[in-house]
């Protein structure tokens, strides 16, 4: 049966084309509204988002056609589907086939490659009803043209809390090698929360429309990483990014005047610390085994108004103090999830991204500090409607 899009979670909503539906994680009106490539390009990669139902099935194929972008002289993995039963991985596929689309990063001209639909199969799955969750690429669009199963397919209608984030390449989860090992992933899945994704690829620039988004959305929980963008597209001056975060904040206030709201400032990153940009690809690089990207602004240089990161979080940092008077308002340091330490174990690969090991231990600090103890996000929620203290 062609997938039904009231079993999808983690999307604004899905587009109906000639194959099936495909999961778009930013509204019509945004897309519309602001038709950047790059934007457009990023929320059509589904990252965070699942088809979840229940069934009694011992077989089931979903059957997708992705379309990626490859980029010649590099070598990025596959987007690949994870399928989990009842909370444990059944399946973890690779996905073939697809349509590529090839940049040339020295010219940029790009040639269109069709392809054919991918099928992920799990079999022997064990006698009885199972809660399923598939995870769809975080690195590819997809579109969704075929669910089968040798049993009935229901709805899942366990209500679990909805926690919104929105961040940049590493919240949309650059360099992590399956959908749910992504950093929000990691976290989400060990706090028993539901996810929606709003880590946009090089698209978080304290963009109004992505407020809009998210005051508009249900959300039990709400986290917001931002400056990384913006100093590595070299966008914005302190005078202009401070009242912007906090026109973001009161956006996202407007629909969400209780609801717990975490600002996160960047986790470590050598290049962009104490040199703003615009960021780049190393052009010695292209064509090695590995692209590296670096920052062209002169070290030191934030006397007018230049941003780094460590500028950066000493604004939201005294932002968030700023506001006091918001009581459900939080900070967390970046670096509490990646710091310099964690550069020397796990060096970013690029030196932008962190690596797939560095994204579970990032999701996994996240969990440990948001969700538990006295964390940010421990009041006990009635899913998107209302909190009881823990």
């Amino acid at each position: 049966m062609p997938v039904p899009s009231e079993l999808l979670r983690g999307v604004a909503e899905a587009e109906v084309t000639p194959r099936g539906i495909r999961p778009h994680r930013l509204p019509t009106w945004v897309r519309e509204q602001f038709p950047d490539g790059q934007l457009l390009a990023m929320e059509s990669q589904p990252s965070g988002v699942r088809i979840v139902f229940r069934t009694a099935a011992s077989t089931l194929e979903l059957v997708t056609h992705p379309t990626r972008v490859a980029y010649l002289g590099t070598d990025r993995p596959r987007g690949r589907i994870d399928v989990y039963a009842d909370g444990v991985l059944a399946a973890r596929d690779t996905l073939g086939g697809g349509d590529r689309i090839d940049v040339d990063l020295t010219s940029g001209q790009r040639a269109f490659h069709p392809g054919q639909a991918h099928t992920t199969t799990v079999s022997g799955l064990p006698a009885g009803r199972h809660r399923i969750e598939i995870w769809l690429p975080h690195n590819e669009s997809i579109e969704l043209v075929d669910l089968r199963a040798d049993a009935p397919i229901e709805p899942d209608d366990a209500a679990l809390p909805l926690w919104v984030h929105h961040g940049s390449s590493i919240s949309h989860g650059s360099n992590a090698l399956a959908p749910s090992g992504t950093w929000p992933a990691v976290a989400a899945r060990r706090a028993g929360v539901e996810l929606r994704n709003l880590g946009l690829g090089g698209s978080a620039f304290v963009d109004p429309f992505l407020a809009r988004v998210i005051r508009d959305a249900p959300a039990d929980y709400i986290s917001v990483k931002l400056g990384i963008n913006v100093v590595n597209l070299d966008g914005m001056r302190l005078r202009t990014f401070v009242p912007a975060v906090h026109g973001f904040l009161d956006t996202i206030r407007d629909g969400h005047p209780d609801v717990p709201l975490l600002l996160i400032s960047p986790l470590f990153c050598g290049i962009h610390e104490d040199t703003p940009g615009p960021g780049a690809i190393d052009p010695e690089s292209i064509g090695t085994d590995q692209v590296r990207f670096v920052a062209t602004g002169t070290p030191g240089d934030v006397a007018l108004g230049r941003l780094t990161l460590q500028v950066i979080r000493r604004e939201l940092r005294s932002l968030v103090d700023r506001r006091a008077a918001d009581k459900n308002l939080h900070y967390l340091d970046g670096t509490d999830l990646y710091g310099p330490t964690d550069a020397i174990d796990l060096p970013l690969p690029d030196g932008l991204h962190p690596s797939a090991e560095a994204h579970q231990r990032i999701g996994t600090r996240f969990a440990e500090y948001a969700f538990t103890g006295t964390g940010p996000f421990t009041r006990t929620a009635t899913p998107a409607t209302g909190y009881t203290a823990a």
